[in-house]
Order: structure tokens, then C-alpha cells, then sequence
């Protein structure tokens, strides 16, 4: 949850609400970006 709050500046009360497949895609994206931001 610490690399889905860091990237989108979620509160935890956000993420707390979501199932674990909806937190599971939330950190998938959340890779994607920060793999994105060391491409450029």
C-alpha cells in the first residue's frame, strides 16, 4: 500500500476501503508509472 500512497498521494482511508484484486490493480499502475518516470 506504501507504493500505491507514495505515487497517487492516497491517504490510507482511501486504500482501506478497496478489495484486494482493486488495491492489486491500483499497484500494478502505480509500477507502471514509476517504471515509466525511469525511462525518461
Amino acid at each position: 500500500m506504501a507504493d500505491i500512497a507514495a505515487v497517487f498521494h492516497w491517504p490510507p482511508a482511501v486504500m482501506e476501503a478497496m478489495e484486494i484484486l482493486e488495491l492489486a490493480e491500483w499497484r500494478e499502475q502505480a509500477r507502471r508509472r514509476v517504471a515509466g518516470a525511469d525511462d525518461e
